[in-house]
Order: C-alpha cells, then structure tokens, then sequence
C-alpha cells in the first residue's frame, strides 16, 4: 500500500534525506500541507515513530492538521489506523500522532518523551517564545524538526530563524503552485489573474515571498510585472551593472524608455560572481545577434580597476557619476515614470523591488525619507544606466548606445 502513495518530486527528499530542521515553505497551491502528511503517514507505517503536530494557537483538535490526515488515510485508504479523538495511531506497529498548540501549552511540551519528529504547521505564526521552548524539547537522538509555512514578513521570528539565519543540518524547500503536478485549472486562474492586477499581493500570496507593501516601500504602486517585447520606436536599450563585493550580489540590467514608461527587460546577478566571469553575464544579457559589444554599459564607478578590465576585454564601460544626493536624484527621476513595467524575465528586479525600501522610525513606525542600505543593487545599476536620461542628453541615438 506504502508504495501506491503518489508524491510530488519535491517531497522524496523528506524521505529519503536526514536532517535536523527541514523547513518547507512557499506560497499558496503548493500542496504542501497534504504532501508533508503522506510523507508521515509513510514513515509512520515504516516504523514506530511518535510524531508530534504542532502549531502556535490550537483552541482544539480540529484546528490542528488532525483532520487533514484522517482525509488522506481515508483516501489512500490506509488500513491498520485509529482515531483515539486526542491522537491517531498506527496499531500494527503503535506509531501514533500528538497534537498541541504552542501559545498555551509550550511548557506542557517540555514533558513530553520520545518525540521522533515534530511538525510545525503554519510556523509563520510561531513566536520566538515558543521556538525556545520548543526546539530543545525535541531532543531524541535523530530527532527531526519539520517546518512548513506561508513566509508573511521579513522580521517573523520563523523567517528570522530559519530563511535568514539558517541553522546548521537544515534542508530548504521552497515550493509554489508551479511544483504542485495536481493544481487545480481555478487555482491557476486565481494565480495568473491576481498576477496581472496586483504583483504585490501575488507575489507574497503565490509565490512565498515576504509581504512588503507599505509607504516605506520606495517604488509602492509604481511597478508591475508584464511580458513586452520592445518596439523600434523605444528609447534604449540602456544597460547597467552594480558591482557587487563579499556580502553584496552583483546585478545588471537591461532597460529602455517608452510611452512614459521605464520597461525592464532583463535584470539578474547574484553572489561572489568573479571579475573574470561578468564578460559571460553580460554577453547573456543581449541577443547574440546583437552583441553585448556594441552596447554602452554604465557601471558602479567605485571599481576603476574592474571597468578597465572589461573595457580592455573588449566592451565599453563608463564609470557613473556619484556625487552627494546622487541617489536620492536617481531614485526621485526612476519614480517619475508613470509605470516601471517588470519583464517576468528580470528576476532580479523583481526580487528586490518589493524589499527596496525606506527606514522607518523604530519607535512611532513613521517613514523616514532615509534610504536602506539593503536591495538596492537592482536600482543602483538601473540608475547607471538610464544616466543619459536623467541628465537630459538624449540628443541621438548615439547617446543611447
């Protein structure tokens, strides 16, 4: 029976990889939920395995994921279980599952023996308390500690814990709709249609990124995500690069003007990128028959020694110009489009847009018009490049490119 239970792809790592913490998160439609509990439902029947569930708040039993795996016993139709009303046990080999919820209970777990493996379901809602409390109450040797969650905010203790600052012997999981074979077609619709009329909302409801929308965000209500394929008559393209250092991602980007709009076409990077690697990402960011050569770059004018390096590679590369307020100008002129219109392909852009932000007082929450240091490599280089824009020498087409 074990071996006609059907999983996504994702979920043979919970059963076939150890680890201490394996923490599952994303957005909604996932499946997550149901596929983590066949995934119990089987270990369970493998072996005797005391499986605690829990979650921050449980008023009762039917608030717990209790009723969720009695569905899927019941639609496997899995044989040998029984429903004691407080747990659910497997009487050929006496495995069972325990329910709790944390906020009222965390110091009943401290007492409880023999916990093979702990789920936390909705852990976006879990406090730093109870994780305290929690974590080292589940100390059997080979214990697991599993974590499945809708990240919400940045600062949520579950986030802080465990995406931001993960702990060792952890396996992430991030699954969205796109993973889930069995997705509904009026899921799908939901997805594409809040996609198209509110990014923002998508983005944290669908794809499990954190919820970031508020007057702090910088470009709020400026940006939306949609496919274009540029015209003959677009001012551009302009291209930027933001060097990045140890802690700080490399990103460039591919940009064009039109209809009062900042379209970008193209945006990715990441870490430890090496000098002698960017002549690569650049060449990926222009069509082949184009030639990132023939183009202008502008760049982060902190690094001499790297532009001269490109430039002797053979590409043209301009050092922008910084001075006081250089920023702020930048950023004032990029929010005086009257739509910034994300290609799905800049995914950079788009991971960093919603998270660009500015520093809000930690007392009152007032938004202080003082910019984070943090997200900003996706902006800084758009600004680079659209430079000739923003001080008005758009005189030919040779100013462009």
């Amino acid at each position: 029976m074990i071996a006609s239970i059907i999983l996504a792809p994702w979920a043979f790592v919970l059963l076939e990889e150890r680890a201490r913490y394996k923490v599952i998160y994303g957005g909604r439609g996932s499946g997550k939920s149901w596929q983590i509990a066949r995934c119990l439902l089987i270990l369970a029947m493998q072996k005797k395995t005391r499986i605690l569930c829990a979650r921050e708040i449980q008023k009762s039993i039917r608030e717990s994921v209790y009723t969720l795996l009695l569905e899927q016993i019941k639609e496997l139709k899995l044989w040998g279980w029984e429903d004691t009303k407080t747990s659910i046990v497997f009487k050929p080999n006496g495995s069972e599952f325990l329910f709790v919820g944390l906020w009222r209970n965390v110091e009943s777990v401290q007492s409880m023996e023999g916990i093979d493996i702990c789920w936390v379901e909705e852990a976006q809602k879990v406090s730093n308390h109870s994780w305290k409390v929690l974590i080292p109450t589940i100390r059997r040797a080979g214990s697991e500690i599993w974590v499945s969650f809708n990240p919400q905010l940045e600062d949520d203790p579950t986030a802080v814990r465990f995406l931001q600052n993960t702990p060792p012997n952890t396996i992430l999981l991030k699954v969205n709709w796109q993973h889930n074979p069995w997705l509904p077609t009026e899921l799908r619709e939901e997805a594409e249609h809040l996609k198209a009329t509110d990014p923002e909302e998508y983005m944290n409801v669908w794809e499990g990124q954190y919820w970031s929308r508020s007057d702090a965000q910088i470009f709020n209500k400026k940006w939306k995500i949609q496919r274009f394929t540029p015209g003959m008559d677009w001012v551009g393209p302009f291209h930027g690069i933001d060097f990045g250092f140890s802690t700080t991602p490399t990103c460039m980007g591919r940009q064009w003007v039109f209809d009062d709009c900042l379209w970008v076409e193209k945006a990715y990077g990441g870490l430890r990128i090496e000098t002698v690697d960017l002549p690569d990402y650049m060449d990926k960011m222009v069509p082949e028959h184009e030639g990132a050569k023939c183009f202008t770059w502008r760049a982060d004018s902190a690094r001499p020694e790297t532009i001269s390096f490109l430039n002797n590679a053979g590409y043209t590369v301009i050092g922008a110009e910084k001075g006081p307020g250089s920023v702020e100008d930048g950023i004032s002129f990029m929010k005086s489009f009257r739509h910034i219109i994300l290609h799905p392909d800049a995914t950079m852009a788009i991971d960093q847009i919603r998270l660009y932000r500015y520093k809000t007082d930690k007392h009152t929450g007032e938004v202080l018009k003082v910019i984070e240091k943090k997200y900003d490599d996706w902006s800084d280089q758009c600004r680079y490049a659209i430079e000739p824009v923003i001080k008005g020498r758009l005189g030919s087409m040779n100013d462009v490119l």
